[in-house]
């Protein structure tokens, strides 16, 4: 029998002799009045040593418990933070420490109630009058220096990387700070916040192999959405002048530092704006969002200190290439960029001129973009969706900011002319039927709306978890999202018979 067999026999044995004595180990609720973190704030006044007549009452996870006989310290973490409390023989009633001394866990829920004081030591703490068993746990808690050191182990099981961690729980509580800050920052610049379907007859909006499900109750394939990109446009035609989208996509790819399955994008669409006003929008989203959250625009990653402040270097595709792969790809045909990506092993989908180009870029520019640097004007073969570039036919007017080697948005001025964008998107689907698995489907409903006209438009899409990862200075994607995808375990885990419980 393994230790843990051992510790998890013990707990159901209490649990057995508890519910022998009437004792509910599970009761339904309990009432805190304070908080740890209130009472931090509140009492810091306090000097060492210093006992007062307050009363406390919180509730919260034992996390450690020290007896030394006649007094028991033990810390206990709720949901803002941590507290000590304290039980001592003839201070505490004995029956109340007698119970803790006896049935108290560490990884228990437990009510405290008592007087607050500060150790000589300078600890603030309750002298604890009552306790209340709230739920009693049956697996021991990780050690805290050697139980939850697996990365892998931490992602599959965030409840226990958060327990064990305190600066987990802070990332995610920045992020939500960030959230907000974004939505702030929209809604003052006139943005009206829309919900778009997850659940697609056709998907589009970006180059990505989706999910396929099955409606039952009409019989009929659905995909969940690789982008809302398709139906923020409508509403631009519909007359909103300004929408934005915080929502899932879903894309059936590989996953690594910076991809997960299903993950979080920000898009937006402005009436009467082009890709211009897309950048400057972007560059100061990200610094005042960076500003209100971290109170800088400069975030520290291994020994790089990125800084977002605006204005952000800009570059043309064509000028990264330049700098970094040494060629003029603007006085190059595609048989010419052909020699050269075979030449230096480039990898590339297709053999057209512009795919050619964006292969090259990925090859040599991409890690070289560490600072926000803005990528402009791609190849027109990059997208079906993008206005032609007024000075170029081969260009559109689309870019992409780079940080620390990786996409952090994408932008274009978009197209808006219903007979290109119905070549185009045919275009895609004939891509599709021949094999293209990224290549989206013929919308005849999207190309109807367009018909019926819609003005000029920048639109706008920020990968949100990039994001989090590059605002708060984090390695990759599962650090920022709570439940990132992992493969599952299927080993068994089962503790004990329902009989043995009882």
């Amino acid at each position: 029998m393994s230790r843990q067999d051992e510790i998890v026999g013990e707990r159901l044995r209490k649990i057995k002799e508890l519910r022998a004595q009437g004792i509910n180990p599970y009761p339904y609720s309990y009432k805190p009045e304070h908080s740890s973190l209130d009472l931090q704030e509140k009492y810091k006044a306090v000097k060492s040593g210093e006992k007062t007549k307050e009363q406390a009452k919180i509730a919260g996870r034992v996390m450690t418990i020290r007896d030394i006989g006649k007094i028991i310290f033990a810390s206990v973490l709720d949901g803002s933070g941590r507290m000590q409390i304290v039980m001592q023989d003839g201070e505490t009633p004995a029956e109340v420490m007698k119970f803790f001394k006896k049935y108290g866990d560490e990884g228990d829920f437990f009510g405290f109630e008592g007087h607050l004081f500060r150790t000589q030591r300078g600890e603030l703490s309750i002298l604890v009058k009552k306790t209340e068993l709230l739920s009693k746990s049956l697996l021991p808690l990780p050690e805290k220096w050697h139980g939850l050191q697996d990365k892998e182990e931490r992602y599959r099981k965030r409840y226990l990387d958060l327990l064990m961690n305190p600066e987990v729980k802070n990332v995610f509580l920045q992020r939500e700070k960030i959230m907000e800050a974004i939505r702030e920052f929209l809604k003052s610049r006139g943005f009206n916040e829309v919900d778009t379907p997850y659940l697609q007859a056709i998907y589009g909006g970006a180059e990505a192999r989706p999910f396929k499900t099955h409606l039952n109750a009409l019989n009929m394939e659905l995909f969940l959405a690789i982008s809302p990109e398709l139906y923020l446009k409508r509403l631009i035609v519909g007359g909103f002048d300004k929408v934005f989208s915080i929502a899932r996509n879903f894309r059936n790819e590989g996953i690594d530092r910076w991809h997960n399955p299903e993950f979080t994008m920000m898009e937006l669409y402005q009436a009467y704006a082009d890709y211009n006003d897309m950048m400057e929008l972007t560059e100061t989203l990200y610094e005042e969002v960076a500003k209100k959250v971290l109170g800088t625009t400069k975030v520290k990653h291994g020994e790089v200190i990125i800084n977002f402040k605006a204005p952000w270097k800009r570059m043309t595709m064509a000028d990264a290439i330049k700098e970094y792969a040494k060629i003029d790809v603007l006085k190059m045909d595609a048989k010419d960029l052909l020699y050269f990506a075979e030449d230096n092993k480039v990898e590339y989908k297709d053999k057209s001129w512009g795919m050619l180009v964006a292969a090259i870029f990925e090859h040599f520019c991409e890690r070289e973009l560490i600072q926000p640097t803005f990528i402009t004007d791609h190849p027109r073969e990059t997208t079906p969706l993008c206005k032609a570039h007024r000075t170029d036919s081969r260009l559109i007017e689309r870019f992409e900011p780079f940080c620390l080697g990786a996409e952090m948005a994408n932008a274009y001025s978009e197209l808006n002319d219903p007979v290109h964008q119905r070549v185009l998107l045919e275009e895609q689907a004939e891509k599709l039927k021949k094999g293209n698995a990224e290549a989206n489907p013929y919308d005849k409903d999207f190309i109807n709306a367009i018909e019926v006209g819609m003005p000029p438009t920048g639109g706008l899409g920020i990968g949100i978890d990039r994001m989090m990862i590059q605002l708060l200075g984090q390695s990759s994607v599962r650090d920022v999202i709570l439940f990132p995808f992992m493969k599952p375990d299927f080993s068994n885990d089962a503790l004990k018979t329902k009989k043995e419980v009882e």
